[in-house]
């Protein structure tokens, strides 16, 4: 089937398919139909597959051989009938392989007058790099063994690996997964220009809320998104919308939310009231905590200064915990876990219930070596999960059914 790729901008999306293209096939027949408008026009008339290959070879010259050439669609999210189309490959002329890679923003919301081929494509969700991608990109894959041994085995780090690891998750609090800001970094060694390179992704999100909704819907869509470090600072992270703007309501920013949340700018993390299985059945819709999509662009849109990230607790300051929730969510996202956190009538609050098989895990996030938490007891006390995780700044170990689990290890889980 044709293969479809969703993700935010800027997570890799074009890049990751030419060079797949490049190394597998013979040769890649790349259109990009937002910026190619006679190709997305072209589409806009008789979509039979004999006519639209070609038309492909002659608009990209190159021959198009099935089993050979990958046919790459770019922003397919601009071409509703592009999107259409697949749907006569697969039945017609599924001998050839077609590949597209589409804004999640686009794909999942500005369908206005043709139906999504759905059962005719496989789709692939894109993420920003996750620390284990960050640590390969940085050439530091002995240190990436290493965590993944101690991890497997339940034994601790040395101390000075351990000292290294978490240098390196500060470092990342601060790149975070987006590609162009890893690249950046990696190549310079300095985090002087990386925020510029953030600002930019940020500015082209806000760019895309203007232009995949109405000037009404952007406004709110916008207020709700600049307020997202705001919700985070608090003590209780859940999303007010009065924080959004004064007298705001479910009503007038539900459709705001939904669309942050289909663009994959954010991640969304229900609230559940039981500890029990599926947590989905017991989830509270109407109560959820909003998470950036990277890290870094929390980081960077915070204005929380990189000094005070880099000295690890030295200089206090609690929005560290905001940032870590939010580099656990996205790493638990990455690994397609749902986002889920607990909350006992408002006396307690566990920050993520993981549902993986048939087990209920309970999940505490620390910043610091502090580690003591009455809301994982209460939580344990009431459920008796099979065992709990405490993700801190601690090494690896195990003591009354809690798993300790650095931070810079959360992508083990």
């Amino acid at each position: 089937m044709p293969l479809l790729i969703y993700g935010a901008r800027q997570v890799g999306k074009t890049h990751s398919l030419r060079e797949f293209g490049q190394q597998y096939y013979k040769n890649v027949a790349y259109v990009n139909l937002e910026t190619n408008q006679a190709a997305g026009s072209y589409f806009s008339e008789n979509i039979e597959p004999e006519r639209l290959i070609r038309f492909l070879e002659t608009e990209t010259g190159q021959p198009i051989v099935p089993g050979e050439t990958l046919i790459v669609l770019d922003e397919v999210q601009t071409c509703e009938r592009a999107l259409t189309s697949l749907k006569y490959f697969h039945e017609n002329m599924p001998e050839f392989h077609i590949a597209c890679a589409g804004s999640l923003l686009g794909v999942a919301i500005n369908r206005e007058r043709f139906s999504f081929p759905v059962g005719n494509v496989d789709s692939i969700t894109m993420f920003p790099l996750d620390f284990e991608e960050f640590l390969w990109a940085l050439n530091e894959t002995r240190l990436y063994e290493e965590i993944r041994q101690s991890f497997a085995k339940n034994r601790t780090l040395p101390p000075a690996l351990h000292e290294k690891a978490l240098e390196l998750y500060r470092l990342y609090l601060i790149i975070g997964g987006m590609p162009r800001a890893v690249l950046t970094y990696a190549q310079s060694g300095s985090l002087l220009a990386v925020p510029d390179v953030q600002n930019k992704i940020v500015n082209d999100y806000i760019a895309d809320m203007a232009k995949y909704a109405s000037n009404t819907e952007s406004v709110k869509i916008r207020a709700a998104y600049h307020s997202i470090p705001v919700q985070l600072a608090k003590e209780n992270r859940k999303f007010q919308y009065k924080l959004a703007q004064r007298g705001g309501t479910s009503a007038i920013f539900g459709a705001a939310i939904d669309w942050l949340h289909f663009a994959g700018v954010v991640l969304k993390c229900t609230r559940t009231g039981q500890g029990l299985m599926p947590i989905s059945v017991y989830s509270d819709l109407s109560s959820f905590k909003l998470y950036m999509g990277d890290v870094g662009l929390l980081t960077a849109k915070s204005g929380i200064s990189q000094q005070t990230v880099l000295a690890a607790g030295k200089i206090p300051n609690t929005f560290l915990g905001a940032l870590a929730e939010n580099y656990v969510a996205q790493a638990f996202a990455a690994k397609r876990y749902g986002l889920y956190y607990w909350t006992n009538e408002g006396t307690a609050e566990l920050d993520f219930v993981l549902q993986k098989e048939d087990d209920i895990i309970a999940v505490e996030v620390k910043a610091g070596t502090h580690t003591r938490s009455k809301s994982l007891n209460l939580f344990v006390e009431y459920y008796k999960p099979a065992y709990s995780i405490r993700i801190s700044s601690n090494n690896f170990g195990f003591e009354n059914n809690i798993k300790s689990v650095p931070l810079y290890a959360v992508f083990c889980i």
